[in-house]
């Protein structure tokens, strides 16, 4: 349970948390964006199974691999694109935390 609220916690609060937060002048446009991290589980569509719970998504999944963490970090280094790698980097951020609780013995 606490591995599923963290994972949807980050996915879905924390954006509209640093939405509120952070960027009070464009708040409404920020969390949409940050909340839009979540497209790129469109790449759990070419796996099999497409949802598969204790399936680390890190380094599995295309979107989730290694080479586009590496561009999400470095999207969010411009600031023409900082906000789409801050919510690319949540969502990261989110599977990561989720793949780290599975992994711990239980």
């Amino acid at each position: 349970m606490l591995r599923f609220i963290l994972h949807y916690g980050i996915h879905f609060i924390l954006p509209i948390f640093v939405g509120i937060i952070f960027f009070k002048e464009h708040r409404l446009k920020i969390i949409l964006i940050l909340l839009g991290g979540i497209l790129i589980d469109v790449d759990h569509l070419w796996a099999n199974p497409i949802f598969d719970p204790d399936r680390c998504s890190i380094g599995y999944h295309f979107l989730h691999g290694y080479w586009a963490i590496a561009l999400y970090l470095a999207l969010f280094f411009y600031k023409r694109t900082r906000i789409i790698g801050l919510a690319l980097l949540i969502h990261i951020l989110a599977d990561s935390v989720d793949c780290w609780l599975y992994s711990l013995p239980i």
